[in-house]
């Protein structure tokens, strides 16, 4: 601390003075010169020796020597070597390795020696005493400077008696004794008193023979006497001596007995010689006390409150050479006992010089005391430490500011589980012992500040002193006196005990550090009375600072002990083993919780300090007791009213130096929020808060004068408080702490903290981007550069351990009791953890609104694991959160269950040995009573059952009474403090109302009165509502309380009210949590260290509205460009985040709320901060563009406007669809100039240039997004000249940039590009359709000159646009674009083009659809000359069928036959091109399935043709296409093979008449008339080819003769008899075409069919008699639809016969109109079909083809329809029936069917019968058969018919009978005669008739024949 030492350099001593003048500047100068410096180790071997010189040799001091002595005259200060070579040292002290040679001043020889210990400590402070080889290194006294004194040294060579030579080697100069000793020889009090006299003498006489080297005892008394003296004079000699002496290791103890531990090394240096000194009396079993006891007890004795200055300066001055002497060690109570002297001197003294070196001191000394402790070795190994440890020293001392060398508890040895045997808060809190003497503290634990401070040492009270063993002085007067408090006194009497381990050195070091920390954190304890409080300068508020910045300062400096786990304190009494960290954490945390909540600033800023360091290096090992103070005091303090603006502003800097802590604030999360033992989500409740305080209104008018930003968090000197308030001397700047906040500029407005919260937000933000996104490995290292020199700085600043430290195994707090392996850090077990806490925390909301409900729920979902009651209970009284409201209302209820879970609660409640009315308040805590009284009475009947069961000790003589007596006790509560009650109860009424309550006896009086008063002065009150209840007291209205309030501060008052409850709380919950840790209950303990970044997510979710909510209030209500800044790194920090973990609805909402904050859509109220926003934005689209998905809207949309806002201030006029009339208001210029600046227009322009960085996901997102924006502003440019085209020209560059993407990337990017360029392209606004058009072409330009492999379609999709364009615009400007556009991209990409070919004719097809001749023309221009000149190129890109359907599309142009005409012929004129090609591989001998040229070339033009024979509407074009199509099958048909011929059948030929089949196929047609046309002409024409074509191909199409046999027969089944004219004469021309070439199965086939024809075609339905039944409703009133039909030709085809109507139905009359339709129709049919086969049948060749089985099957069927007719024609009845109901409008018969089936059937049957061939021989007995039943019948007939009536009929059946007669006739004698007796008597009959002449004929014939027969007539 070089400003300490440079105040020490200014003062000089006067013992020094005097031998300075007394000698000539002889110095001890060390043997060896500089030439010569030994390598280290080598020096070690020489014997040390002081150079024989003229003047008195001085001690080698360290900077503590140089502490003079005040002198009475002051002298201007002079340089002062040792202070510069010690700043210097300070300066340099080298952090690296421990056992470098510390740095030397120049030009002084000084050895190369490891450092000491007390070297090793905090760059602030002094160095200590370096010792060279085990020796004091020499260094100079201040004193002038005389040219000797730079001398260099000169090598010795008188040695003789100028020294003594102690006990273990060392040298002690004798003059040095010597004048010490003569001076006091010489002082009056010498000659006065004999016992000093005769000391002074016998140590001046060993001195000067040179004995007294281990004779130190000898030589000290007469200093101790000389001390006692009390003159000023002999008492500064003295004790100038000691420290001189004490610098020599004089009074190293070597008194070692055989009882005593074996003595700690000397000096800690390498290979330094064995010390034989005891180090600490306290071990020694002699009745005297070991000389350091002694030496200190003197040096302590010399201060009281009247010493004068110059003394206390020598005493601190002694002390410090005492305490920091790496050889004399000091230990417990001695070492207690002298830093509470230097703190008395500190408090006591007047002098500011004094207090300042008093100050340092004790900083110097506390350093120390830590300092030395060593740690890292594990503790089973402190036996072997025992002996080793001077030779470890140089490496095992870590040095503390490197805590990464400490070893982790992983890697030490665990040692069997410790018993903590630390003295408990209860003990301490009887005393609050401390340092200062207390002996006087009044009741109230308040010191009065006489009493505490200025008696402050019992000597001063003129006590002799008495020497007594270390640690039991003036016991008997001062029980607790020492800081060490009892405790100590305890475990110092054990230390002897042989049975016992022993203790190494270094723990008793430990111990001492533990000591001192406790005795300090007691004094910070001490409650201050309000006059303290004021005043900074009183001693109790000075005491209070000190101590807690000496503990701030040890906790900055040795977090390594706190945090190790080889710091081990060793219980002396049990041998039981305490972690460091666990002794030190309650006073620790007593010490917070008592300063934490101090109204002065002064404290509290320490004490938040303080907390800081427990947080950032402690927070492993004390988890519960953070929580503890967090959640009861410091989250308490920030949000609650009285609480000033500083101490917010405080605690804020504390969380900002947290929230740069990325580890820190992740543990924070996961062992706070994530466990559901921890009654507060910290972390989200301090996002909240920050939230709340950053946005809160300002309420007060601020302070003139801008306010002084928060301090970014440099590690600042703190100058501190202004020097005003404390005295000069407590300069509390000597003992800053590195890393602390510099607070005099913090809190001093509302808008300052506002500022503060928002930095911290924005830290936190930071924070999580450092530990969530830089990596996706644990973070351990941050990569962010800004964030990682951030956290170095903050760990530097405030020493958090280190990894190896921090990340402790989560089990932290008791690292000893056994290695736990570290728990992986498991994000997912974390964040169940998280949400079984979010569903308790709703649990408790809903319990605590509807307790019933709550209960539910919390079975529910497991909370409460069953319905037993006492499970149930137990939750209630355990679970942190539920209301005791809501708990009694539920106990309370009347319900069974209710009732049984209250009585199981309070069973669970303890009430064992305790007074009547404490049971009750203790009952009256858990549950808040509810106010029925039914409900009370359950509870209070319960209680007094509970109460007697638990309790002996009572006077009740049962239950009934404590009853009676509880509900008393809580009527009288509610009387005695219920503000309605205005007539309060009497203690006389209270007794009187329990008369005889107890079993008829009274209670005693006493007991009564006893609860009376109680009850009175003390309220039963839920502890949660005293807290709640303190408000700020309001001063009292009118003029008296006016006056009664003058300078009173209510906000303070209340402020101490309600810290002073908070502070009570705390500590109750550290008591309890002490408890449950003696008793071992660790399961919450458990610290989880984070590693893993996915943290971040659930930490960002929760607190992402406070986030939102902190960043976006002040970036709305402020237009401080900082804070602008800082709101903009936050919204930046969260969307990295939000994006990150594409958190989609967090990433919305902030972007959304930033893309507001631009005010593009409102540019009137546009500020600078609103183009700061802007910049913002465009950065983030920059970074963030892989993960803004839906949010990139936002952003473009931004863009967009940011763009329009640069058109409206250049001046342009910007249309703007739907604001008419209002005139926007345009931005300020500075505004419209920053909005064209480089930074803005650069970072819009990146958007788009970087959009090729973008992921394939990402773009597609953006590109979505762009669209979307491109069709808004063109939307809102309506039909303006000038439409905003902004986005659409940004996606045309954004295509070019990323049109070298991966196809698979592309296509998806022009999947949403291409339907964007569709909607665009159609839009109304020409100018729009135009622009997007030709930007569509020269991307196609672009698109083009890539090379396209076979098989892709990437061209066809990129140019659908077009072809969407050109079907769906229908401007013909805009279709003529397409055109010319294509046309471009034919004559420059024609090479390039593949699968566009495909869109191009898509697009051609479509134009020649177009309205506009011109556009339907230039299309076929293009068309045709393309497929003149590119037609091969064409073929080989595969588009030779788009080609063909494109010129069929133009053969079918309705409107230009013109171009039909030409279309068809370039069709036509297309196959021998084709053929010609050698692209279409015809030449080609072998061909692959897949590439079958007649599929791939001919079929396209083929079905081009067959495709304008269905659709085309020119009646001319569809008979040249038909022409063509067959032409063109007869032409190249023999090429074809059968499979495609097969092809051409099934696709192409037979489905021209599908219309016949079903009526689906007649919706191409508009209307009846068309379709009629259609089928009159084109159809007809196209049966007559398709027959044609099979002849003329029969042996090829044979095989397809099924297919058009049915066909045939569904023209022929049609109501239509036209086209069933058709069918029938088709089906006969193709028979008698084809007869020869049928085979005999073919023949059966055409049986088959006749066969099917005729079944389908008889008229079942005549005979079915429900036709017959009347219907109701005139028959002549429906029109009859029939004759309708009679003009258009309509293909219906006919129902099957199966259709029978179910039996018994009613059948409507247009029903049976319908079927009586369909009957006539069948009946024409059938007489047609008679005809047909009567026609075939007579042809010569197919009779003589046909094979006789097939035609008896004919005969069968024409047989059928005979009997069919005959049997209806004979029913004269049925027919009558048809004819009422109205069948026909005459009486229906088949009189023409009936005879000409006849007709064939005798005509064939005859014919088949003379037939000479053998199979038709072999058939006659079957002829017969048929032949002769008909002809006998026909002539019956004939016969019956009668000549008036049936005229008709006789015409009819004339020719039959005729023909009967002479195929009888014919017959061979054999059968004529078989017959004759069945024809002749029917042949007789006929002569009776009037006969035409050919029966005449006939029958001459027959009878002629007869006559041969019977031999009557001979043969001529």
């Amino acid at each position: 601390m070089p400003n300490i030492l440079s105040h020490f350099s200014v003062m000089r001593d006067p013992v020094d003075e005097n031998r300075a003048r007394s000698a000539d500047g002889e110095r001890i100068t060390p043997q060896v010169s500089t030439e010569s410096e030994p390598a280290e180790g080598e020096s070690q071997t020489q014997p040390d020796t002081l150079t024989p010189s003229e003047s008195t040799p001085e001690p080698p001091t360290s900077a503590v020597s140089t502490l003079p002595a005040p002198s009475t005259e002051r002298v201007a200060p002079l340089p002062d070597a040792s202070t510069e070579a010690s700043q210097e040292v300070v300066q340099n002290l080298p952090d690296t390795d421990d056992s470098a040679p510390p740095p030397t001043p120049p030009a002084k020889p000084i050895p190369s020696n490891p450092v000491s210990p007390a070297a090793r400590r905090e760059n602030t402070l002094p160095s200590s005493p370096r010792i060279a080889n085990g020796h004091p290194r020499p260094s100079v006294e201040s004193r002038p400077s005389t040219p000797t004194s730079r001398r260099a040294s000169r090598p010795s060579t008188d040695s003789h008696k100028r020294s003594l030579t102690l006990s273990k080697g060392n040298t002690v100069s004798v003059v040095l004794i010597s004048s010490a000793l003569e001076t006091i020889a010489a002082s009056k009090e010498a000659k006065r008193s004999a016992p000093l006299r005769d000391s002074v003498q016998r140590a001046l006489d060993m001195v000067r023979s040179g004995q007294g080297g281990d004779r130190q005892r000898e030589i000290f008394e007469p200093l101790r006497l000389a001390c006692e003296t009390r003159n000023e004079k002999l008492m500064i000699a003295s004790l100038d001596c000691i420290s001189k002496l004490i610098s020599y290791s004089f009074f190293a103890d070597t008194s070692s007995t055989p009882q005593a531990p074996s003595s700690p090394p000397p000096s800690p240096g390498p290979n330094s010689r064995p010390a034989q000194s005891n180090p600490n009396g306290s071990h020694s079993s002699l009745p005297a006390p070991s000389l350091v006891d002694l030496v200190v007890h003197t040096i302590t004795s010399c201060h009281n409150e009247s010493t004068p200055e110059t003394v206390s300066l020598q005493i601190v001055k002694a002390l410090l050479a005492l305490v920091l002497s790496p050889t004399v060690l000091v230990h417990q109570s001695s070492l207690l006992k002298a830093v509470r002297t230097v703190y008395n001197i500190f408090l006591l003294s007047v002098d500011p010089v004094n207090q300042m070196v008093a100050q340092g001191g004790l900083t110097q000394m506390v350093n120390h005391v830590f300092a030395r402790c060593k740690l890292g070795a594990s503790p089973l190994s402190r036996s072997e430490s025992m002996t080793a440890l001077s030779i470890r020293d140089g490496d095992s001392v870590k040095s503390p500011k490197r805590p990464s060398m400490v070893m982790s508890p992983r890697n030490s040895i665990p040692l069997p589980p410790p018993t903590p045997s630390v003295p408990s808060i209860s003990e301490t809190e009887e005393a609050s012992s401390t340092l200062v003497q207390d002996s006087s503290e009044g009741p109230s634990g308040t010191p009065s500040v006489a009493t505490t401070d200025e008696t402050a040492n019992g000597d001063v009270e003129g006590e002799p002193p008495v020497p007594e063993t270390n640690g039991s002085h003036h016991s008997a007067r001062r029980p607790s006196e020492s800081a060490a408090s009892d405790a100590i006194h305890d475990e110092e009497a054990d230390y002897r005990g042989p049975h016992h381990r022993q203790l190494s050195t270094n723990d008793l070091f430990i111990k001492d550090a533990f000591l001192v920390f406790r005795a300090l954190c007691k004094l910070t304890m001490k409650p201050l009375n309000s006059e303290s409080e004021r005043d900074l300068k009183s001693h109790a508020m000075r005491s209070k600072l000190l101590s807690l910045h000496l503990v701030l300062m040890i906790l900055d400096s040795h977090m390594p002990i706190f945090v190790s786990p080889s710091a081990i304190i060793y219980s002396s009494s049990t041998n039981e083993t305490t972690p460091f960290i666990q002794a030190a954490n309650q006073y620790l945390c007593l010490c917070l919780s008592r300063n934490a909540v101090s109204p002065v600033p002064q404290v509290f800023e320490i004490s938040v300090e303080i907390f800081w360091r427990v947080i950032s290096g402690l927070r492993t090992k004390l988890k519960k007791e953070i929580e503890v103070l967090l959640h009861e005091i410091f989250i308490p303090i920030l949000e609650m009213k009285t609480s000033t603006l500083k101490q917010k502003a405080v605690i804020l800097s504390m969380l900002q130096r947290l929230s740069q802590d990325p580890q820190a604030l992740v543990e924070i999360y996961l062992n706070y929020d994530c466990d559901s033992e921890a009654a507060d989500n910290i972390y989200e409740h301090f996002m909240n808060i920050i939230s709340k305080i950053g946005t809160a209104p300002i309420s007060a008018v601020p302070p003139k004068g801008s306010d002084p930003n928060s301090p970014a968090l440099q590690p600042q000197t703190k100058q501190h408080h202004g020097s005003g308030q404390v005295p000069p001397s407590f300069n509390t700047a000597s003992l800053s702490v590195p890393g602390t906040v510099d607070v005099s500029t913090i809190g001093n407005s509302e808008a300052q903290l506002r500022r503060q919260a928002l930095e911290c937000l924005v830290a936190v933000l930071k924070s999580l981007v450092a530990w969530g996104t830089t990596s996706s490995s644990p973070p351990e290292h941050v990569t962010d550069p800004m964030t990682r020199s951030q956290i170095e700085e903050s760990r530097r600043d405030n020493v958090t351990p280190d990894v190896s430290t921090d990340r402790l195994s989560p089990g932290g707090t008791d690292p000893t009791r056994g290695p736990t392996p570290e728990l992986t850090d498991d994000p997912s077990k974390f964040e169940s953890a998280k949400q079984k806490k979010t569903t308790l925390l709703e649990g408790i909301k809903k319990f605590n609104f509807k307790p019933k409900r709550g209960i539910d729920f919390f079975i529910e979902t497991g909370f409460i694991p069953n319905r037993d009651p006492k499970t149930i209970a137990q939750f209630l009284l355990e679970t942190d959160g539920l209301n005791k409201a809501a708990i009694g209302e539920y106990l309370g209820e009347g319900d069974e269950e209710n009732i049984a879970i209250m009585h199981a609660f309070v069973d669970l409640l303890d009430l064992s040995n305790m007074p009547f009315v404490d049971a009750l308040r203790s009952f009256l805590q858990a549950f808040r009573l509810p106010g029925e009284a039914q409900k009370i009475d359950r509870f209070m009947l319960k209680f007094a059952e509970r109460y007697i069961a638990t309790n002996t000790e009572h006077p009740f003589a049962n239950a009934d009474t404590a009853y009676v007596l509880a509900y008393s006790t809580i009527m009288l509560n509610t009387d005695a403090h219920s503000p309605q009650v205005k007539q309060r109860m009497t203690k006389q009424g209270f007794i009187a109302n329990n008369r005889g309550i107890n079993d008829g006896q009274d209670l005693p009086a006493d007991f009564l009165n006893a609860i009376y008063d109680d009850i009175v002065n003390n309220e039963i009150r839920m502890k949660d509502e005293m807290e709640a209840a303190i408000n700020i007291a309001t001063p009292a209205p009118g003029i008296a309380g006016v006056l009664a309030n003058v300078g009173r501060d209510f906000q303070k008052e209340a402020y101490v009210l309600q810290s002073n409850n908070m502070a009570n709380k705390t500590e109750a919950l550290f008591r309890n949590l002490m408890r449950s840790q003696r008793r071992g209950t660790k399961s919450s303990e458990q610290f989880f260290s984070a590693s893993h970044f996915v943290h971040v997510r659930p930490m960002f979710e929760v607190a992402w509205i406070p986030f939102l909510a902190g960043l976006s209030g002040p970036l709305q209500d402020t237009d401080d460009l900082e804070v602008v800044e800082l709101c903009l790194q936050g919204f930046k920090a969260a969307i990295h985040i939000a994006c990150f973990f594409d958190l989609e609805l967090e990433r919305n909402a902030f972007i959304s709320t930033l893309a507001k904050f631009t005010f593009l859509n409102n540019l009137g109220e546009m500020k600078t901060k609103n183009m700061e926003a802007i910049k913002a934005l465009l950065d983030i689209a920059v970074t963030e563009g892989n993960h803004l998905k839906a949010s990139w809207r936002e952003v473009l949309t931004c863009v967009s406007q940011l763009e329009h806002m640069q058109l409206i201030s250049s001046g342009v006029d910007v249309p703007e669809a739907g604001r008419k009339g209002r005139s926007r208001k345009p931005p300020t210029e500075e505004l419209a100039n920053e909005s064209r600046s480089t930074h803005i227009t650069v970072a819009a322009d990146m958007v788009f240039s970087l959009s090729h960085y973008l992921s394939g996901t990402a773009i597609v997102e953006f590109v979505r997004a762009l669209c979307d924006v491109s069709w808004e502003e063109i939307q809102s440019s309506g039909l303006s000249q000038h439409p905003r085209l902004f986005s659409l020209q940004k996606l045309v560059e954004i295509s070019y940039y990323n049109m070298n993407r991966i196809r698979l990337e592309w296509s998806n990017m022009w999947d949403i590009l291409g339907e964007h360029f569709n909607q665009v392209c159609c839009h109304k606004n020409p100018h729009v359709s135009f622009f997007a058009l030709d930007a569509l072409r020269q991307l196609a330009m672009r698109f083009l000159e890539k090379e396209e492999l076979p098989h892709f379609k990437f061209q066809k999709d990129f140019l659908r646009p077009f072809e969407y364009t050109m079907i769906h615009n229908s401007n013909p400007d805009v279709r003529d674009m397409v055109l010319q556009c294509l046309q471009q991209m034919i004559q420059a990409r024609v090479h390039n083009l593949r699968s566009g070919w495909r869109t191009m004719f898509a697009v051609f097809s479509a134009a020649s659809k177009a309205a506009t001749e011109r556009i339907a023309s230039s299309a076929f221009e293009i068309v045709t000359r393309l497929n003149k000149d590119h037609f091969p190129s064409i073929v080989r890109h595969g588009s030779f069928a788009d080609l063909t359907v494109c010129i069929t599309d133009f053969c079918k142009v309705s409107k230009y036959q013109k171009i039909s005409l030409l279309a068809i012929a370039m069709l036509r004129d297309i196959i021998p091109t084709m053929l010609e090609c050698p692209d279409c591989g015809f030449k080609q001998a072998t061909h692959s399935a897949t590439d079958d040229p007649m599929i791939k070339y001919w079929f396209p033009v083929l079905f081009g043709f067959y495709d304008v024979i269905m659709n085309g509407e020119d009646l001319e074009v569809r008979r040249l296409a038909l022409d063509s199509l067959f032409s063109t099958l007869k032409t190249y048909g023999s090429t074809y093979p059968v499979e495609f011929w097969d092809t051409v059948c099934q696709e192409l030929l037979f489905p021209i008449f599908a219309v016949l089949k079903s009526s689906q196929d007649l919706s191409r047609f508009s209307t009846q008339e068309d379709m009629s046309v259609w089928l009159s002409t084109t159809m007809i024409q196209a049966l007559r080819n398709l027959i044609d074509l099979y002849t003329f191909y029969f042996e090829t199409l044979e095989r397809f003769l099924d297919g058009l046999l049915d066909l045939l027969c569904v023209c022929i089944c049609q109501e239509n008899d036209t086209l069933a004219r058709i069918g029938t004469s088709c089906l006969q021309q193709l028979l008698e075409s084809n007869v020869k070439k049928l085979s005999p199965a073919r023949w059966e086939r055409v049986a088959t069919t006749f066969v099917k024809l005729f079944r389908t075609t008889t008229p079942h339905q005549l005979f079915d008699e429900s036709l017959r039944i009347e219907i109701d409703g005139n028959a002549q009133e429906v029109q009859d639809t029939a004759e309708s039909n009679d003009q258009a030709m309509i293909p219906a085809p006919l129902s099957p016969n199966s259709e029978q109507p179910k039996a018994g139905a009613r059948i409507s009359l247009n029903e049976r109109r319908r079927i009586f339709r369909q009957i006539i129709v069948k009946c024409v049919l059938q007489l047609l079909l008679i005809e047909t086969t009567n026609d075939l049948l007579r042809n010569e060749e197919v009779y003589n083809t046909i094979p006789p089985e097939h035609l008896l099957r004919l005969m069968g069927v024409l047989d059928h329809s005979y009997q069919f007719a005959r049997m209806f024609n004979e029913d004269k009845e049925l027919r009558t029936g048809l004819w009422k109901v109205g069948f026909m409008k005459h009486l229906p018969n088949l009189l023409k069917q009936e005879s000409s089936s006849a007709s064939t059937l005798v005509h064939v049957l005859l014919r088949m019968y003379y037939d000479p061939r053998p199979e038709h021989q072999a058939a006659r007995p079957q002829v017969a058969d048929r032949l002769m039943p008909l002809g006998l019948g026909v002539l019956q007939d004939f016969n019956k018919l009668r000549l008036d009536t049936q005229a008709k009929n006789i015409a009819a059946w004339t020719p039959v009978v005729a023909e009967i007669l002479q195929g009888f006739v014919k017959f061979d004698d054999k059968a004529f005669t078989r017959y004759l007796p069945a024809i002749y008597p029917l042949a007789t009959d006929l002569l009776s008739r009037d006969m035409a002449p050919e029966i005449r004929e006939g029958l001459r014939e027959y009878f002629l024949r007869v006559g041969y027969i019977q031999g009557i007539v001979e043969r001529s």
